[in-house]
Formats: C-alpha cells, sequence, structure tokens
C-alpha cells in the first residue's frame, strides 16, 4: 500500500519536474505580480526588485560579483510560480537551483536561489558563496526594514514573520564570515530603498536596537556573562564582527588581579563626568597641574595612549586591556591624593579633562565600568 502511495507521489514530482523544466525560471518573473507578498508593501516581484537593489550594494561591499548577485535576486522567488513548488512548498528555493541549473545560469547565480533562506533554523548551515551570501543578507535585510517601516515588530513571543530568525541569520554571517562591514550602513541603505514604499517610515534606530538585543542573547548563549556582553556591547560598534573577540578580550582581563580596582575607578570616572555641567574639553595642561599624583597620572596616559591605540587599531583587544594594568598604580595614587573638585575652576576643569583622556584610553574596547562589583 505505502510503496503504491509513493510511486504515485514520485510520478506526480516527475510530471511536475518536466512541465517545469519547458519554463525558464526567467520567463516565471513577471507572474511574481500576481503574488502578493504583504499589503503595505506590495508585491514579490516589487519586493525582489528591492531585495535585487539591496544585493547588489552588499556585494559591492563584500566582495561578490554583483552582477551575479542581482541575477540570483531577480530569480530567486521565480519557483514560487513553479507546479513543484506550487506541490511542494518546502522545496522552494531546492527547485529553483536545479531549474536554474537546467537553464545554464551560471553556478552561483542556481547556489544562490536555494542558499538565499540559510540559515532557515538556529544552527543551520550558512550560504556557502560570496554571491549567495550578498543574496541572503539582502533578503533578510528586506524583510526586517520593511516591516519594521510599516510598524510589524515583533511583540512577546509573537513574530509572525520570523524576524528573530532573520536577525540572527544576520548577525552569524556578518560574525561567522568575517564580513567587515558597519551594520548601521547596511540598515540605512536598507531603508534608503524602502523609503520607495508609500507611508513607510525609516527605524533604523530602533531596528539596530533589535539587532543588538539578539547579539546579546547570542553571546550570553555563547557563555559569556549578562556583565561582559553588557560592557562590549554598550560601546554600540556598529561593525559586530569583533564582538566575539572583544568579549574574549574583557573575559581574560577580569581574571587578572588589577581588573577589580581599575574597574571599579572607571565607574568613579563615568560618574564625575557625567555630573560635570557642560562639555568637559580635550586638551589637558601641564601648567596647570600642581599636585605630583596628576602629573604620575597625566604622564602614564601620554605614555600608553599611542600603543593603546595602535594595539586597537590592530584589532588586538586584548593587548589593549592589558596594557591598562600599567595604569593601576597611578590611578589608585590619584584619587587618593587629588581633590577633583577643585576650588579653582581652571585646576577643576584641567583634572576633569584628564579624566575624559584617561577614559578614553581605558574604554576603547569595553565599557569597564559596567564591569564593577
Amino acid at each position: 500500500g505505502n510503496a503504491r502511495v509513493v510511486r504515485a507521489r514520485l510520478a506526480d514530482a516527475e510530471f511536475f519536474y518536466t512541465q517545469d523544466c519547458q519554463q525558464s525560471l526567467e520567463s516565471r518573473v513577471p507572474g511574481l505580480e500576481h503574488v502578493v507578498y504583504h499589503n503595505k508593501l506590495g508585491t514579490q516581484a516589487e519586493r525582489m526588485k528591492r531585495v535585487k537593489a539591496l544585493a547588489g550594494m552588499i556585494a559591492g561591499l563584500i566582495g561578490a560579483d554583483a552582477a551575479k548577485a542581482e541575477r540570483a535576486a531577480m530569480l530567486a522567488k521565480a519557483d514560487l510560480r513553479t507546479l513543484m513548488v506550487g506541490e511542494f512548498p518546502e522545496l522552494q528555493g531546492i527547485m529553483g537551483e536545479y531549474y536554474a541549473r537546467n537553464d545554464g545560469e551560471a553556478e552561483d547565480v542556481a547556489k544562490a536561489i536555494s542558499e538565499h533562506y540559510a540559515p532557515r533554523f538556529a544552527g543551520d548551515a550558512l550560504p556557502s558563496t560570496p554571491v549567495s551570501i550578498a543574496v541572503a543578507l539582502a533578503d533578510k535585510l528586506e524583510t526586517l526594514t520593511g516591516m519594521f517601516g510599516i510598524g510589524q515588530m515583533p511583540t512577546g513571543d509573537k513574530d509572525p514573520f520570523a524576524l528573530r530568525r532573520h536577525a540572527l541569520g544576520v548577525l552569524r554571517m556578518l560574525i561567522e564570515k568575517k564580513l567587515d562591514v558597519s551594520l548601521r550602513g547596511l540598515i540605512e541603505r536598507a531603508f534608503a530603498i524602502e523609503c520607495s514604499i508609500p507611508g513607510l517610515k525609516d527605524e533604523t534606530e530602533s531596528l539596530l536596537g533589535f539587532f543588538f538585543d539578539r547579539l546579546r542573547v547570542m553571546m550570553r548563549e555563547q557563555g559569556y556573562s549578562a556583565q561582559e556582553v553588557d560592557a562590549v556591547l554598550a560601546k554600540r560598534n556598529s561593525n559586530v564582527l569583533d564582538t566575539p573577540v572583544r568579549l574574549a578580550a574583557v573575559k581574560s582581563f577580569m581574571a587578572l588581579p588589577e581588573a577589580e580596582s581599575l574597574t571599579a575607578a572607571n565607574k568613579r570616572i563615568a560618574n564625575i563626568l557625567k555630573k560635570v555641567e557642560g562639555e568637559v574639553s580635550d586638551s589637558v595642561s601641564e601648567a596647570l597641574m600642581t599636585e605630583n599624583a596628576e602629573k604620575a597620572l597625566y604622564a602614564a596616559v601620554l605614555k600608553y595612549e599611542p600603543s593603546v591605540k595602535a594595539s586597537y587599531e590592530a584589532g588586538r583587544f586584548e593587548d589593549v586591556l592589558r596594557a591598562l594594568t600599567a595604569l593601576k598604580a597611578p590611578v589608585d595614587t590619584f584619587f587618593a591624593d587629588v581633590m577633583v573638585n577643585a576650588e579653582d575652576a581652571a585646576v577643576r576643569a584641567n583634572r576633569q579633562a584628564l579624566l575624559k583622556r584617561l577614559y578614553a584610553v581605558m574604554n576603547s574596547v569595553a565599557e569597564l565600568s559596567r564591569l564593577a562589583k
């Protein structure tokens, strides 16, 4: 009995495949004008024009072939108009890849048609080629910006458009494929394309916040503490690629004996600077220094600034944080011996400027005050 059912299904599939192959994928693209994507966001045809524009732009940023990425994006949903996918919807993308090969499309284009859906679930494999990655990023970013732009953000456990999964997919691609691209830049460009839709609002900030919430969950699942994750994500670093490297650096820094007093000092500095009315100057004057402890701290800041900057720019975050241990003694002495809020306004402003410089040196990798006990 089962064999008869299976044989019948296979015969159907063979018939669908033979019929589908009589028409190229490209010839099916105009049919997407009859497939409604969302009543406020238009048809699948309109949507894929936006994905195509975005895929070409992203390809340029990540070193993929832009023409192939645009071609794959144009064809990516054409298999929704085939008999096979009509009967077996779970084969969307997979059949597109086979039909594209049958049509003689470039291998990268065919592969991207199935891979642009990836990752389909947590832990799923990522797209394997630069062209596939460009189309997958474009498809997910178009969905996210469109839905946020019409106010369809996920609430509580309701997420009908799987936006959390899409955001995680984007983050995984940026981090695991080591893509040196600004997340904010991607979102801004996606909204620039989406804004052709009447009534759509640019929600760059709220979508970026949504991404950082997902990134927070992702990093907590990798075993980092809430404090460690908060300290790194407080930087709102738009290039998320180095998040795991920053976290690893923070974790090893926190194991150092000097970490506790440095993070406590950092919190103290943050509080002092927060209470200052008006702008704190960037320039420090040695002539206004009266205490040995402030001169010693300034000398230490000047000594470590260049090497910290060089290590930071080279992405050696662990070196940056390890260098801070040399500041422990001068910082402790400064707080023991120096009254920051001096009577003399010029001396006071100068000490605040010194602390601002110190704060910048200490907090390039993460907001260390978030790590204070």
